[in-house]
């Protein structure tokens, strides 16, 4: 990398060309400061691990320099990384209360003491926070979780806006509405650069209302007489106090389904949220109402094989069973890469002859992330001199770019994980490419997705696994056919006949070499593993991951 000197600097390692996994670093005079510390969740490419995190090396290797670590909100693909990393760290970690809040629930869920990482509560609007050069000051906005905030970044090169995650809601229900005010005070002042959300930007509008999609669920429920379950994402915590009163709205009682519901549920209310709402059913007791007298609220939006829907969809639940004419709600927007998780679910609710609502035709949800109009209305308030889009695919980051352009912003940079752009001094530019990869949560350790194990992995769920034994005697002869095994390829009875051949195949091959070769076992080994996956690759056409074992008689 080069010297940062007394460059202003920023760095995605996760979350810039992608949606998740957000991990960003402001450099300046050879100091950093981290914004958010996220997850994302497994997809058909790694079918084999649960919880995947940008590897923080970059930065993990110079951690003395590290200064803070700032939360912008608390949704786990901008802090679930932290009770997998924190040890990494030993710097401060700031949030708002109800993020806060949320992170020292999953610290003890993950068997990490609160106290060990070093969290800071942070209020909007209060005093600035010193971090080495940095200054950094938090402004409340509207999201679908409670306290989400844009980072005011003060440096001696210039300001920074970090806009996190945000729309511009004006009747967002649970909170103030975003401050405004603070922003254009901001934009007044000068901003050198602003890094912003672009999830959303191909939507040409605002994003919409939760006071709308309030009234959107409360005329929908009123339309079924049969059980509902609605399903969305447990933090928009608006949303369950939405569905709430949408069900009391039409005679009917809330029931929380899924554990990651109640553990928000007790967030909001230590916080101060939900206030309005009686305490909720457990699905035990909601299950004993009446049919047309309940409501369910599930975990499994976004198709989740173990959530409370999907246990619903296949009729495993304990306690809550639906069947004709019953009715699921889906108050969520479908995450890139769950499309086919959600349509097997909804394909298994059919089977049981259960309605689907979705917002493709019903005000069941609104997004949490800005349109186009609310993108520039951001601009509009800060006026940045250079706009680089983040939080959002390539071809969001370039739609973002455009828009940035036509709101009349001089410099834009598009860049993905990785890019190392210069700020200031002089024109904005990726000055530089910093390595990246992925971390994944396997059992109770971390590796990298790029590691010769997890390809080995890949490749045995896609490809299959073979077993070969050779036994040698003191003289270096075979002893006896090697035994092949191929499970999940080859079957040991009806396959007998080739297995037989693979294993002559291999006994050739050891044969083969020279006498000084069979003393040396990694030959004899290589030998015997390359002559099971020719010989698997010309009579099925597989490329297992082959093991082979070597046992010499003295």
């Amino acid at each position: 990398m080069k010297k940062s000197g007394s460059e202003l600097l920023f760095l995605p390692l996760g979350g810039a060309g992608e949606i998740g996994m957000n991990l960003y670093l402001y450099g300046y005079g050879g100091k950093w400061i981290m914004v958010d510390l996220g997850i994302t969740f497994r997809d058909e490419s790694n079918p084999t691990v649960e919880v995947v995190m940008a590897d923080p090396a970059f930065i993990s290797e110079q951690v003395e320099n590290l200064e803070a670590i700032f939360l912008t909100h608390g949704h786990e693909d901008h802090l679930g990384a932290i009770p997998y990393l924190w040890d990494r760290f030993d710097c401060p970690v700031y949030a708002t209360p109800f993020t806060a809040a949320f992170l020292r629930r999953k610290l003890l869920d993950d068997g990490v003491e609160y106290g060990r990482v070093k969290v800071r509560e942070v209020i909007p609007g209060g005093k600035s926070i010193k971090a080495g050069p940095f200054s950094v000051d938090y402004i409340h906005l509207t999201h679908s979780i409670p306290e989400p905030n844009a980072l005011v970044i003060k440096t001696p090169l210039g300001t920074i806006l970090h806009t996190g995650d945000y729309k511009f809601d004006p009747t967002p229900l649970i909170e103030d509405v975003a401050d405004e005010a603070a922003l254009k005070a901001v934009g007044d002042a000068g901003v050198l650069a602003m890094v912003g959300d672009s999830t959303n930007v191909f939507n040409p509008d605002c994003s919409g209302s939760e006071a709308e999609c309030r009234q959107g669920l409360t005329e929908v429920i009123g339309k079924y007489d049969r059980r509902i379950a609605v399903t969305c994402f447990a933090s928009n915590i608006a949303r369950l106090e939405s569905i709430a009163k949408a069900a009391a709205a039409n005679g009917r009682r809330t029931a929380l389904v899924g554990r990651s519901l109640w553990r928000m549920n007790d967030v909001a209310r230590e916080c101060g949220y939900l206030k309005s709402v009686p305490a909720f059913l457990t699905e035990e007791e909601g299950a004993h109402l009446p049919v047309g007298k309940v409501v369910f609220i599930c975990t499994g939006s976004q198709g989740e094989p173990n959530a409370a829907l999907a246990r619903i969809a296949y009729d495993n639940h304990p306690h809550v069973a639906f069947g004709r004419g019953d009715v699921v709600i889906f108050s969520s927007r479908v995450i890139p890469g769950n499309e086919k998780a959600i349509i097997k679910v909804e394909n298994q609710l059919a089977r049981l002859g259960v309605d689907a609502v979705t917002a493709a035709h019903h005000l069941v949800h609104v997004s949490g992330h800005p349109g186009r109009k609310e993108v520039e209305r951001m601009y509009s308030l800060i006026r940045p001199r250079i706009a680089v889009p983040i939080h959002g695919e390539s071809m969001h980051l370039l739609e973002h770019a455009h828009i940035a352009e036509m709101c009349g912003v001089p410099e834009v940079v598009v860049n993905e994980n990785g890019g190392l752009v210069r700020l200031a001094p002089g024109p904005a530019e990726i000055v530089d490419r910093i390595p990246t990869g992925r971390l994944a949560k396997d059992g109770e350790r971390l590796v990298r997705l790029d590691s010769q194990l997890m390809r080995d992995r890949k490749r045995t769920v896609y490809q299959g696994a073979a077993m070969v034994t050779v036994v040698l005697d003191d003289k270096d002869r075979i002893d006896g056919p090697p035994l092949v095994s191929a499970p999940g390829i080859l079957d040991d009875r009806d396959d007998r006949a080739l297995l037989e051949v693979i294993s002559e195949e291999v006994a050739e091959a050891i044969m083969r070499l020279k006498p000084k070769q069979r003393r040396e076992d990694e030959e004899v080994r290589e030998a015997a593993r390359v002559a099971v996956r020719r010989a698997l690759f010309a009579q099925v056409h597989r490329k297992p991951v082959v093991a082979a074992h070597l046992i010499r008689i003295e």
